[in-house]
């Protein structure tokens, strides 16, 4: 924090008086952590499930998607994008919510980056 002093001397009327001192306090705002979104890979679903998972919940391309899906595949996990607290919670949900709705044991997870 930093204090910037004010002097303050004179009164409204124009007659010299006592000096006062006044703080300001300038805070500094701190970014929140991000959160990993990761898809672990399993032997059961189907890589064009997890490749459509990719487009629908993470906004990716169809080349995007399945080199991600490849590098889970290939070696066992991969970050599929990086938010906010709530937004990587959401993210994790919806897929995790989808899969089982599919019955699909697709694991989606996150961690503090």
């Amino acid at each position: 924090m930093t204090f910037l002093p004010l002097m303050m001397s004179d009164k409204p009327d124009g007659t010299e008086g006592d000096a006062s001192i006044l703080t300001k306090t300038k805070t500094k705002t701190q970014r929140p952590p991000l959160y990993k979104v990761m898809l672990l890979n399993d032997d059961y679903t189907p890589m064009e499930f997890v490749v459509h998972v990719l487009e629908r919940f993470f906004g990716l391309n169809h080349a995007q998607a399945f080199e991600i899906m490849l590098t889970v595949h290939k070696k066992g996990l991969a970050v599929v994008g990086v938010f906010s607290f709530e937004v990587a919670e959401t993210k994790v949900a919806q897929v995790m919510d989808f899969a089982r709705r599919h019955q699909h044991p697709l694991q989606c997870t996150m961690e503090k980056e």
